[in-house]
């Protein structure tokens, strides 16, 4: 209920946070200057605003709102706006004849805007000296909250935002290396992701998890993070799958935060000037993925170094311009030089092992380098302008040549033998050389113009967008495989005959795979949207609208090409209802036209070459939701429950491998995807939030009218649980427990197999992390004011055990033949076992 009065009475909050381009955009500094150069109107005061409600989510209205010199009184909808003085401590007192006060107690900053959502009860008075009650908006768009501090608690091999959504029904990972994730259905590329307002990108070459290293995100610095799989607003970009929405905090105070672990370390430091005009926090992180990586079965030199530093400013000169800039700066270092791998499989009866011997070494390498600045303008309370620039520049390096020998052999299974478990006779031998000289170079700039439009009940958004992409790409990459004495043909090769080592082979010998290609491609687009929101009655329930209108223009061109240009027009509309029953209900209809326009990935096929007449995918989208909040033990639980379905033409066909997509570069196929979600969040434990979750989720495709078959990501049935607890005689100790459950994704065939031909499907996913922690600082209120642990505002010593039954994952298969039989075999790539982790963190 909360989240429905703000929508209808906050203005959008978003004085906060966006990006200046650390590359070349003189432009928008100078735009910066000149913005700045005309605040300068400087105010003494702060506001204060919010919605009162009783403890039945109801609005309270004709609440006195009192501090020592002014008096307000709330509306019919409960909503309230006072001005305070700034930089001084004040008494604010909520009174009403019919409940007790609530007592706010704080020091406000020079043109701060706060909210504060008091809830009046008629037993006892509450006084506090700050209360926010989170905004309540996901129960009417469709959103699901993160809480922040719940991300940075929650174990996993890459703790973080996406840790924590792997746990949704919907959003699906089989790599716990990996911080990529698919939703409904979807791919890696289709899914967008916002920090401040501002889309932030992945690096291109990328084909494993282990490659990854940290993601953008920094959970140090972060405030707020919104996730929607789907349906959702036309103010969101032109992706396929869902979007999550991140905010960085702005500092109140100074403050250091720190941590160590076995996988690496971070610190942050934040602050704010003396006149409050100006903030920082910044984040450094250093991450070092061996420990995972060595517990896999390839024996290996492994030397890593993911760093990254990133910093969020702003500038609030008075109550009408906001200033911010975000910045980040990365570099991965990926050093890898496999030693030997043994793997065992097959049966009890005929149990295989496969023994390879690795020469040669990877050296991948990926600098980014981003910068975005955003400029808010509050013409007045019901009119906002934002005014966004940023850039992102990539240069990736992908250089290997490994040589692996193979043999493939029986092993003895005999319990009562000295031998046993070793391989005992071979079977096939052979040896596959990989070569790689890939590089590339992007770089983007995007300038947006939005606004923010609030008449009477009604709120309309608009914004124009402008986005260039100049990508310089070289790609040289090959691979030759020689099985039992003679090198193997590409299969695309006509078969000449070959009964080697029978008879010599006189045919032409060729690369098994052998892409070769340089591109220089830029795109232009311009981009926008407007929506509408409004809320009104239907009868005596709630009801919500909100419809708006997306386009999008681009047009590709570059060495060698021919130009191409292309528009599309994506609608979509969503209702939300809330009756009147005595059930805390809101159900929700959310659904459009939404389109994906072809990012450079797309545009090149699986022989490196660019076909820029590639058109946007397109999906019919509707999902039917129900939110229901209920009280169960007398703690407060959430069961949301979403149906959905998509309808996808002009469908660019692709395979994965690990991470790493290849499209074909053809709209010549149509798919659909089909499934429920169901979600049950709240207090399992009092104090803590946790939830279950369970995901059915069915996605097929046609490609060239040949018949539906699954699509690469088709993951049928999906099991998450996160649970936070504490030990009831010693609940200074913290438990956390964060489990995985996904069915078996088609694929692990080779590179070249039809897909209709080859429809078997990987082992299913299995994963549980744990993690125990020590707080040091939970008895803190009774200590002494001189104890050593007050000047900690958390310190904590952590324990974590990575997957904790052991469980054997594979994410993809080698593929090795059988001389005598034959036969191929498809060997699994397992990921990592179990491992142990110490992590120490402290914060001031």
């Amino acid at each position: 209920m909360l989240g429905i009065l703000l929508s209808l009475k906050l203005t959008f909050l978003e004085i906060l946070n966006k990006h200046v381009d650390l590359l070349k955009t003189k432009h928008i500094l100078l735009f910066l200057f000149l913005s700045c150069s005309l605040a300068n109107v400087f105010g003494q005061t702060a506001r204060i605003k919010g919605v009162i409600l009783d403890e039945f989510n109801q609005p309270v209205r004709d609440v006195t709102i009192s501090n020592s010199n002014k008096n307000i009184v709330s509306d019919e909808t409960g909503f309230y706006v006072l001005d305070v003085p700034a930089n001084k401590k004040i008494t604010i007192i909520f009174s009403h004849i019919s409940f007790k006060n609530v007592i706010l107690i704080r020091t406000f900053s020079l043109n701060e805007d706060f909210e504060f959502y008091p809830v009046l009860n008629n037993r006892a008075e509450q006084m506090q000296e700050v209360t926010i009650v989170k905004n309540k908006r996901d129960r009417i768009e469709g959103i699901v909250n993160i809480d922040p501090p719940t991300i940075r608690k929650i174990p996993g091999a890459n703790a973080g935002v996406e840790n924590v959504m792997k746990t949704f029904a919907g959003v699906n990972s089989n790599s716990e290396l990996s911080t990529q994730y698919s939703v409904r259905g979807g791919n890696y590329d289709e899914n967008l992701v916002y920090v401040n307002e501002i889309e932030v990108y992945r690096p291109f070459l990328i084909r494993s998890g282990q490659q990854e290293g940290l993601s953008f995100t920094n959970t140090d610095l972060v405030q707020n993070v919104n996730f929607s799989a789907g349906g959702f607003q036309a103010k969101f970009g032109d992706k396929l799958s869902s979007v999550l929405d991140i905010t960085y905090r702005i500092p109140k105070k100074f403050g250091v935060a720190a941590e160590a672990s076995f996988l690496g370390g971070s610190v942050a430091v934040e602050g704010i000037s003396k006149n409050q005009k100006w903030t920082g926090i910044a984040g450094l992180r250093y991450r070092d993925n061996s420990l995972l990586v060595n517990s896999q079965e390839t024996e290996s030199n492994f030397k890593p170094t993911f760093a990254d530093v990133q910093t969020y400013l702003t500038f609030t000169p008075n109550t009408k311009w906001h200033f911010s800039f975000l910045g980040n700066i990365s570099q991965n270092k990926y050093h890898y030089e496999p030693l030997t791998r043994q793997t065992n499989f097959g049966t009890i009866d005929d149990p295989i092992a496969l023994s390879i011997f690795y020469q040669g070494q990877e050296k991948d390498e990926y600098e980014t380098y981003f910068g975005a600045l955003k400029s808010v303008y509050e013409v007045n309370e019901n009119f906002t302008l934002k005014f966004i620039g940023s850039a992102y520049h990539t240069i990736e390096q992908e250089y290997f040549d490994i040589l692996a020998q193979y043999s493939l052999g029986e092993v003895d299974g005999n319990l009562g033998s000295e031998n046993f478990g070793e391989v005992t006779y071979s079977e096939g031998v052979g040896s596959q050389f990989n070569h790689a000289r890939n590089n590339l170079d992007a770089l983007i700039f995007n300038g947006e113009v939005k606004g923010v439009n609030k008449i009477q009940n009604n709120t309309i958004e608009w914004g124009f967008k402008y986005t260039r992409e100049d990508i310089k790409d070289r790609v040289v990459e090959w691979e030759v495989i020689d099985s039992a004495g003679f090198s193997l043909n590409p299969p695309i090769v006509p078969f000449l005959g070959n009964d080697q080592p029978y008879q010599p082979y006189v045919g032409p010998l060729s690369p098994y795979k052998n892409v070769r290609a340089t591109n220089h491609v830029n795109i232009n687009r311009f981009s926008g949207y407007a929506q509408w929101s409004n809320k009104g009655k239907l009868g005596t329930a709630d009801i919500w609208y909100n419809a708006g209108v997306r386009g999008h223009q681009w047009t590709v061109s570059g060495d060698g090409l021919e130009n191409a240009s292309q528009f599309v027009f994506s609608p979509r509309a969503s209702i939300a209802i809330k009756p009147k029953w005595e059930k805390d209900m809101v159900f929700r209809v959310s659904g459009g036209l939404y389109h994906q326009p072809p990012f450079y990935r797309e545009l090149r096929d699986e022989s490196g070459t660019v076909l820029p007449d590639v058109k946007a995918q397109q999906s019919v989208h509707i999902v039917l939701s129900n939110d229901f909040s209920f009280k169960m033990w007398n703690r407060p639980f959430k069961l949301v429950s979403e149906l959905y379905y998509k309808s996808l033409t002009d469908v660019n066909p692709y395979t994965l491998e690990n991470v790493r997509i290849r499209y074909a570069a053809n709209n010549n196929a149509k798919a659909f995807a089909q499934g429920l979600d169901i979600r049950l969040n709240g207090e399992f434990v009092p104090g803590t939030e946790s939830w279950l979750s369970f995901g059915y989720m069915k996605t097929e495709e046609n490609i060239d009218n040949k018949g539906y078959i699954a699509r690469p990501t088709d993951q049928r049935l999906k099991f998450g649980a996160l649970f936070q607890d504490y030990m009831p005689n010693i609940p200074s100790v913290k438990v956390y427990l964060n489990m995985v459950y996904n069915t078996g994704l088609p694929g692990g065939s080779p590179s070249y197999a039809d897909p209709y031909a080859y429809q078997s499907r990987l082992r299913h996913y299995r994963r549980a992390d744990a993690g125990f922690s020590y707080v040091l600082t939970e008895n803190n209120a009774s200590r002494a004011e001189n104890h050593w642990l007050k000047k900690f505002e958390d310190l904590s010593i952590g324990f974590e055990i990575f997957n904790l039954f052991n469980n054997q994952n594979s994410i993809t298969n080698t593929w090795v033949r059988d001389v005598y039989t034959k036969n191929q075999y498809g060997v699994p790539n397992y990921l990592t076992t179990r491992v142990f982790n110490l992590k120490l963190t402290a914060k001031l």
